[in-house]
């Protein structure tokens, strides 16, 4: 007969009211999570940033620099070089996209007559009446007036929405600021921060306790540096094949457009999705055969990417199946939106990995437990 412990049976009581009041209170807890996460962001940023400059660092301090320098001085060479590395390729990204952009703008508006002709001409060949194109015509022209009349009436409403938007970009700007900054000190005071967390823990916490809190950092530090370089090493080589994939069939915006596929397959599942519509809009506006061409490129693209390139480089250095990653990318997205997307996966892979090693250890020691009791009972 099974024993039931009376501790069990008031964890299991304790338990079951926690759930039951959560789910009672789901929103309620939901909008304090999101308030909470809106209040950490800046430090939740600063935090990613220092654990992608850290890999760098690790880099430059263990293989570029002299061993025999003082370790302040290591730190202080590898954080600016670090730094300048990030900046240099953002500064980069940035004149290579916008000028594009821009220009994409300004050709779409002087080809606009153009463009309506052969709408026109495509409504023709599909023997769509002539009174239905004029229809057509005079609700777009109305379309139009009608946006220039809310303008006009509405004056302060536009105004308040652009102050809106401006505010916006000053807050995410603040934030980046202090994110640096955070991300700066923490990589600075390394050595010092994790020193004095391990004195908090010894004080608070069970030996045991701290020795399975050890592990779980390790291997999650672990993950993530490997998923970061993997992603990282596959964007390069993905980037590059777009780009020698373009020069081949004549496909303008070659550089710009290969480096925004690139910076984009950063993000799993999403990322191909949004560089492709990106890379076939700036394409379009030159050549909608063109367009076509590159959508179907990518494609082909992805799919040896997807069953060659990822597998390898890659690998299972996260661990996660693809289910989970679709989770993890989804519900990331949701809640941070792009950086969402962008650490989900291994914030996922080091709950999946922990989960994993926890289950492989309680199994092997019910087993252990199973053969001693069953000696136990040979020897009696």
């Amino acid at each position: 007969m099974i024993q039931v412990h009376k501790k069990d049976i008031i964890k299991l009581i304790i338990f079951s009211v926690i759930i039951i009041f959560a789910f009672i209170h789901i929103k309620e807890i939901w909008d304090f999570l999101s308030f909470i996460i809106h209040l950490l962001f800046p430090f939740i940023l600063g935090f990613v940033l220092a654990f992608i400059l850290n890999i760098m660092i690790s880099f430059i301090e263990n293989k570029l620099l002299d061993k025999k320098m003082k370790q302040k001085n290591k730190r202080a060479i590898s954080l600016i070089l670090s730094l300048a590395l990030i900046f240099t390729f953002i500064i980069i990204l940035l004149l290579l996209i916008i000028p594009q952009l821009k220009n994409t703008v300004s050709l779409f508006v002087e080809n606009m007559p153009y463009y309506e002709e052969n709408v026109k001409e495509v409504l023709s060949h599909l023997n769509i009446d002539d009174s239905i194109i004029t229809d057509i015509e005079t609700t777009l022209s109305d379309l139009g007036n009608t946006a220039l009349e809310y303008i006009k009436n509405n004056s302060d409403k536009v105004v308040a929405t652009t102050l809106g938007v401006a505010t916006n970009v000053i807050s995410i700007f603040v934030n980046f600021v202090v994110a640096i900054v955070f991300a700066i000190y923490l990589l600075a005071e390394k050595e010092k921060l994790i020193r004095q967390l391990k004195q908090i823990l010894q004080a608070y916490l069970p030996t045991s306790r701290i020795k399975k809190l050890q592990d779980m950092s390790k291997l999650s530090g672990k993950v993530c540096a490997q998923f970061v370089i993997g992603q990282c090493t596959e964007a390069i080589i993905i980037g590059i094949l777009c780009f020698i994939g373009m020069l081949i069939l004549g496909i303008p915006y070659a550089a710009t457009i290969s480096v925004l596929i690139g910076v984009t397959a950063l993000i799993p599942i999403y990322g191909a999705f949004i560089g492709t519509i990106i890379g076939a809009f700036l394409i379009f506006m030159v050549s909608p055969i063109k367009a076509l061409i590159f959508i179907i490129f990518i494609l082909i693209l992805q799919q040896f990417e997807g069953n060659l390139i990822y597998p390898k480089v890659v690998g299972k250095s996260v661990g996660l199946p693809g289910i989970w990653v679709f989770v993890a990318v989804t519900i990331g997205a949701g809640i941070a939106g792009i950086l969402g997307m962008l650490i989900s996966v291994p914030i996922a892979s080091i709950c999946y990995s922990i989960l994993a090693t926890d289950v492989h250890y309680r199994i092997d020691e019910k087993k252990n437990k199973k053969i001693i009791k069953i000696k136990g009972g040979v020897k009696s």
